[in-house]
Formats: structure tokens, sequence, C-alpha cells
């Protein structure tokens, strides 16, 4: 198990999904974990509200916005290690706004990148994404595949991680950037796509869906959380990027497949032309190669997709009830 003993942990987007799961898993390491959350006049924790309670104890809450730089070198201060998971992520929402994913993940991340060479830290962990890749012009993808954002939201990611890349060598800071493909788990939001396939499938058995055809390297959160602590103590990893991902391709056809299978009922499928992306934005193939996050960070996933689809829909199929229970009341 890892030791993160002694560790003063800023968590940035620990409300979110990837982020709670981590949070999580750095109290358990024995981390000392500040959460930083986007503030909201009702004081929602978002995801952090499902962690247990003995270790939602141990988790430090400020609230501030990665744009306001102030409020970001406040929430540095202090702390050892920076894991930097706040963006926004919505794809189809980054087709209406582009220019808040650049003040959220790019302006927002070059504050984060000064409060950290301002304080010192031992070492910041942040997070890129597979869209950054585009489709695959080779298969399966290592990090040194082009990056060819086919979104604003991949874009700026792609910025973000440049940005990072670009003050570790040039002020030294000490960064690693973790590039998961995609996941899903427990706490996603029902805009994702397989939980929207399988709430669908438990309110009404009818799947209303995009295009089924593109093909993703689907996993399980715990895996990834896992891997972004792995990376946050390695040795000799520096100025390094690390995929995560299975290397295993699953189209959404088949996820909808598996997901029938699970629950012994067939499934309508209509594939709806609002929920598509624009043509030259679909991104179809997206494997993984992680064999350097293997060989440097000890990680390979511990889930096969078909236990991590059945975790999956099991809490999706208690938030459903809870959900339906109080809309009784």
């Amino acid at each position: 198990m890892l030791d993160y003993t002694g560790t003063r942990v800023l968590l940035t987007g620990a409300s979110g999904f990837i982020g709670s799961h981590l949070a999580e898993e750095l109290v358990t390491c024995g981390a000392s974990v500040r959460a930083f959350l986007h503030y909201n006049s009702r004081g929602d924790e978002g995801n952090l509200k499902y962690v247990a309670s003995e270790i939602r104890r141990e988790i430090e809450v400020v609230y501030g916005d990665l744009t306001d730089s102030d409020a970001v070198r406040k929430a540095v201060h202090g702390t050892t290690h920076v894991f930097h998971l706040g963006a926004l992520i919505a794809i189809p929402y980054s087709y209406i706004h582009p220019f808040s994913f650049v003040q959220t993940n790019v302006v927002g991340t070059a504050n984060l990148l000064n409060a950290c060479v301002e304080a010192g830290i031992e070492r910041l962990i942040t997070t890129s994404t597979s869209e950054v890749y585009g489709t695959a012009l080779t298969v399966p993808m290592d990090e040194k595949h082009r990056l060819h954002p086919q979104s604003p939201y991949a874009a700026s990611k792609a910025s973000a991680d440049h940005l990072a890349e670009s003050y570790a060598r040039s002020f030294d800071l000490p960064v690693v950037v973790v590039r998961p493909f995609n996941t899903f788990g427990p706490r996603q939001s029902t805009r994702a796509v397989i939980p929207t396939i399988i709430v669908q499938a438990l309110r009404n058995g009818a799947i209303d869906i995009g295009s089924t055809t593109p093909t993703r390297d689907f996993n399980f959160v715990k895996d990834i959380a896992h891997g972004f602590a792995l990376a946050g103590e390695a040795g000799g990893v520096l100025g390094e990027v690390f995929n995560l991902g299975t290397g295993e391709e699953h189209s959404i056809a088949e996820v909808i497949q598996n997901i029938s299978t699970i629950l012994g009922a067939s499934l309508h499928v209509r594939e709806r032309e609002d929920r598509l992306r624009p043509a030259s934005s679909e991104v179809h193939r997206l494997i993984a190669d992680s064999r350097k996050a293997a060989q440097r960070l000890g990680w390979r996933p511990r889930y096969s997709f078909r236990e991590a689809l059945e975790e999956t829909m099991e809490w999706y199929e208690t938030y459903e009830q809870a959900i339906a229970h109080a809309h009784s009341l």
C-alpha cells in the first residue's frame, strides 16, 4: 500500500467524479487532504457527500475558483503535493461556450502553476485526457502519439498540458502529467455515456444515444484514482506524461450489449442526431498503450470491464431507488 503519511495535499476538483475517489485513496494512504471546491451558495460538496464519514472527517474543504489567482495561491500555501483535477469537462457544452473552457482549464491551470512555483511544492500532478490525441493514427496510442484536439474541450486540455510541461522546463516545477483514458464508475455524471446508458436501461429499457460505433478504452475509476496516487509517489518520473488505460477497445454498441446481458433484459436503442458530435469533431477510436505507466509507476488495472460495469450498475441502481423514494415523499 502507498504511504502518504506526512504529506499535505491540495486536491482541486475534489468534489468531482475522479477527484472524490482520489480523495478517498489519499486519505486512506495517510495524506492530509485539502479539497479545493468551486464556490456555490448552497455549500454543496458534490461527490464528497458519498465519501464514508470517517474519511470525509479527515478532509479539509476550502472554496474558491481556479480563475481567481489569489484564491488559488491561498489554497496551495502550506501543501507539499498538488493534484490538479479541477476542470470543465463536458464536451457538448464546449461547443456552446468554448471560452469558458479556456478560462477554467487554461487560465485556471496557469494560476495553479504560478502558485506552485511560488510555494515551492514538492510535486504537482496534473490531469490530461485521452481526448487530446483525437482519433487514433496508430493503435494502441502511446504518449508519443500526435496531439490533435477535435473539440474546444480537448484543445483547452492540450493547452494546459503544454503549459505544465513548459513550467517543468522553464522553472524546474516538479510536474507529472497523468492522461487517463475514458473513465467510468460510481458517482459519474449521468451525462457521461456509460451512466446515461445504465440509467436509461434501469428506468425504461429504451436507450437514446448518439453514434454507437466509436470505440473507447474504458477504465474503472478506482483504477484511475490509484494511478494518480502512484504518480504522486513514484521516483524518477518528474516531467513525464503517463497514459492510464486498459488497452482494450469497446464500442458503444458493445457497452449497451454488456449492460443488457448483466440486466438479463433486451434494450431498445435509438440513435439520435441531436446527440451526435459535429462530424469532423467525432473521435472514432481511443485505445491506450500504458506500458510506460506499468514500467515506471507500477500501475495496472485491477478490475475487468465486466467487474467494473457490475459495480457501477449496482451503485446507480441504488442511486435510482433513492431518487424514486425521495420523489414519493
